[in-house]
């Protein structure tokens, strides 16, 4: 079983006091691909959204649709 990494787990470990730069350089590194992921996995799940599902949230398909086109790196 894989364990998904969060920024929050990320966080207590680039806040530790005596951590080497290249490791807080690594965690930092690693919280930002995590956030990317995130994105792009939330992104893949609202585009896969049924209507009925999206009008549930508030959400139009069209609005689903623009969302789901944005880059993962922006937010």
């Amino acid at each position: 079983m894989t364990r998904t990494l969060t920024t929050r787990t990320l966080s207590p470990l680039a806040a530790a006091p005596r951590l080497p730069l290249t490791a807080l350089f690594a965690v930092k590194v690693a919280a930002v691909i995590t956030l990317w992921d995130t994105r792009k996995r939330t992104r893949n799940d609202l585009a896969r959204l049924e209507d009925h599902m999206l009008a549930d949230i508030g959400v139009t398909r069209s609005e689903a649709q623009k969302e789901a086109r944005r880059p993962f790196w922006m937010a």
